[in-house]
């Protein structure tokens, strides 16, 4: 079972080290100490937390009913275009997200730096990486 220290768990949930302390002290967040008297949070405790507490997602700015569940709402930020392909970067929150497409579906979407755009990601391969063989 993977145990957290503070720091990580803080980093990981995009809050303060003395946010996450005081979710421990208020019995929000169960924590443990490990050899050395530091607290530790269960990953999998601090995963259960992470998804209880996640805030909504922000309102879908086209109000287009869709079965994808993998939607971010953000800004265009910036468009690469040829005559055939075009890379379309967006901020979605704290998260870019990139798509190639063609050029002519950026014209007929009107895509710019400034629109306001939802990028649906349908994916068959998703790779996941760790930081390292854990003990």
């Amino acid at each position: 079972m993977p145990m957290l220290r503070v720091r990580e768990a803080a980093d990981l949930l995009g809050v303060s080290d003395d946010t996450v302390r005081r979710w421990i002290d208020d019995g929000s967040l169960p924590a443990g100490s490990d050899g050395s008297g530091r607290k530790v949070i269960d990953g999998a405790a601090l995963a259960t937390f992470a998804r209880a507490h996640a805030a909504p997602p922000p309102k879908d700015p086209l109000g287009t009913p869709s079965s994808a569940r993998n939607r971010f709402a953000g800004l265009v930020t910036n468009v690469v275009s040829d005559t055939v392909m075009s890379q379309v970067e967006m901020q979605c929150g704290p998260f870019t997200v990139v798509s190639l497409m063609s050029t002519d579906a950026v014209r007929e979407l009107d895509l710019r730096p400034g629109s306001v755009a939802v990028a649906v990601v349908k994916a068959t391969t998703v790779i996941v990486e760790t930081p390292g063989a854990q003990p």
